[in-house]
C-alpha cells in the first residue's frame, strides 16, 4: 500500500501542474482524452474554476467511477465522462487538451489535434511529447 499511497500522490502533483501549465482558468473548457478516473477534469473545474470540461475514457467502468467523483466533488453539473474512443470524440470545443496516453498514440492524436481544435487551444501532454510540436 504505501506504494499506491506514492503514487496517488505523485499523479496528484501532476495534475496540478498540467493545470498549472496550461494556464487553466473560468473561460475554460478542458478535455482529457484518456480520463481514468476524472480527476484531471474534476480538478481543473473545481480548483481552476474552469467553466467546464469532459473527459473521454475507453474503460466505461473509469467513465462511470470518474462521474461518481465529479458528483462528490459537487462538479458533476459541469463536467462529463464518455466512455468512448477518443478518436471518435468531438473536441472542438476544447480550450485545453491534456493528454496522458502511449507514445505508440501520439501521431494520430496529433493529426487529430491539428484536424479539429481552434488557433490558440493550449494542449499538455504529460510526459510524451507530441511528435512534431
Amino acid at each position: 500500500m504505501p506504494a499506491l499511497h506514492a503514487l496517488r500522490r505523485l499523479l496528484g502533483r501532476g495534475i496540478g501542474q498540467q493545470g498549472k501549465l496550461a494556464k487553466v482558468g473560468p473561460g475554460d473548457y478542458v478535455i482529457d482524452l484518456g480520463s481514468g478516473d476524472g480527476r484531471l477534469v474534476i480538478t481543473s473545474v473545481a480548483k481552476y474554476k474552469a467553466r467546464g470540461g469532459m473527459g473521454v475514457e475507453i474503460d466505461p467502468n473509469l467513465a462511470k467511477l470518474a462521474t461518481d467523483n465529479a458528483d462528490k466533488a459537487g462538479v458533476g453539473d459541469r463536467v462529463k465522462f464518455v466512455a468512448g474512443d477518443l478518436f471518435d470524440a468531438n473536441i472542438e470545443q476544447a480550450t485545453v487538451v491534456t493528454l496522458y496516453l502511449l507514445p505508440s498514440m501520439l501521431g494520430d492524436v496529433e493529426k487529430k489535434l491539428g484536424k479539429e481544435l481552434k488557433p490558440g487551444t493550449r494542449v499538455v501532454s504529460h510526459d510524451y511529447p507530441l511528435p512534431s510540436w
